[in-house]
């Protein structure tokens, strides 16, 4: 008994026996050989797996080389940028009826117009992103325009969405670079189907409501109180006008921006960001749903830009109107309130820090800042009318 305990432990574990050694060693290798493969076929399936993933995101996305060779015929008449690293971004809501997910919302008759553009700044430090919604119907200097059929338009003072609806997005990029005097440096295209599929691969978002809603037209019936919005509701809460409030664009751009704090809150949520099997629907939808310019139309890029954007605190995410007021030729027309909206522009155009804050203002009213630089009072900086992704939505 003791010998063959001795034959064990000196065999298998002292190394007394060559053969005995030889084998020893021989197994070690073909574990180790055998282990190799194992990792090694799960890293290079991992890697493909990952890589197909990369390239089906990647492939999500429309490139607008349309609009990009027509900004390049422009370019000596485009702002030139001046602050390196901030980065301004139109972001435009399309209301096409074409394409399937569309058509429920109106008969496809061939034309398109901006339903809402925000121009998002974001400041070289990228210590807080600001979004600045342009009225639909702000009167302004359109360009010429190539126009859909390849006729090239004539410039026309109208309002801001015929810009879209005239030339798309390149003459959408133009007529806000005219009215801000502010370089766009990239722009995004999202329709109304895409718009509910990044709400509805989200889970849904949650919003509070002051009261009831009931708009047949909209077809959108909620209760008062927090509510989750699919993407169906959501998308019919921030295109109902006429039966909520006093039926005024500027009211709508208001819940626009509140819902919009909403999702930044719920994308920024750990449920999300950190859980691989929430965030890759989130990718495919919204990767699918994007119409951008080259020079973003890629996982990457678009993966950079929301890489600087991660650490923002949702209190500097900041959303609001540019100052307007009505028409003076057309009550149902808008037109800018100045200074204030120059003094915006400028703030935007040299990345100097713009102040936002809830204000109860008749959306009427001339001066929307809080406080403006008077006379004797060069340190006196203006407030605008705004809200941030951290205030509460229920008020």
């Amino acid at each position: 008994m003791g010998r063959v305990w001795g034959f064990g432990v000196s065999g298998g574990i002292g190394g007394g026996s060559a053969s005995g050694v030889g084998l020893a060693r021989r197994r070690r290798r073909r574990w180790v050989r055998g282990g190799a493969l194992g990792v090694g076929g799960l890293v290079v399936v991992g890697a493909g797996v990952g890589w197909g993933v990369y390239l089906k995101l990647n492939g999500n996305i429309t490139a607008d080389e349309a609009a990009a060779r027509e900004l390049a015929r422009y370019e000596k008449e485009r702002p030139t940028a001046l602050v390196k690293g901030a980065q301004n971004i139109l972001v435009i809501g399309s209301d096409t009826r074409a394409g399937t997910g569309n058509r429920p919302y109106g008969r496809d008759n061939g034309t398109q117009r901006s339903d809402t553009t925000i121009l998002l700044h974001l400041p070289a430090g990228r210590g807080s992103a600001t979004a600045v919604s342009i009225p639909r119907d702000l009167m302004v200097d359109v360009p010429s325009c190539l126009g859909p059929d390849g006729t090239r338009t004539s410039p026309a003072f109208t309002v801001f969405n015929h810009a879209f609806e005239n030339g798309g997005s390149a003459c959408t990029v133009r007529t806000a670079e005219k009215l801000t005097d502010i370089r766009i440096d990239h722009h995004l295209v999202v329709d109304f189907n895409g718009f509910k599929k990044i709400v509805d691969a989200l889970d849904g978002v949650e919003i509070c409501l002051a009261e009831p809603i009931h708009d047949k037209a909209a077809k959108l019936r909620l209760p008062a109180g927090r509510v989750k919005l699919d993407g169906e509701q959501a998308l019919g809460y921030v295109r109902v006008r006429k039966s909520l409030g006093d039926g005024s664009d500027t009211e709508r751009m208001d819940r626009q921006q509140r819902f919009l704090a909403a999702l930044v809150k719920k994308v920024r949520g750990n449920d999300v960001l950190l859980n691989p099997a929430k965030l890759y629907p989130v990718l495919d939808a919204a990767t699918s749903s994007l119409t951008t310019d080259p020079g973003l139309a890629s996982l990457r890029s678009l993966y950079d830009l929301v890489r600087g954007l991660r650490n923002i605190p949702t209190e500097r995410v900041q959303f609001l109107t540019v100052p307007r007021e009505s028409y003076v030729d057309d009550a149902n027309r808008d037109q800018l309130v100045e200074p204030a909206a120059e003094r915006l522009f400028e703030r935007l155009r040299t990345d100097t820090p713009v102040e936002v804050a809830q204000e109860k203002k008749s959306p009427e009213e001339k001066t929307p800042e809080k406080s403006a630089p008077g006379k004797g009072d060069a340190s006196a900086e203006p407030t605008f009318r705004g809200n941030t992704a951290a205030e509460e939505s229920c008020r």
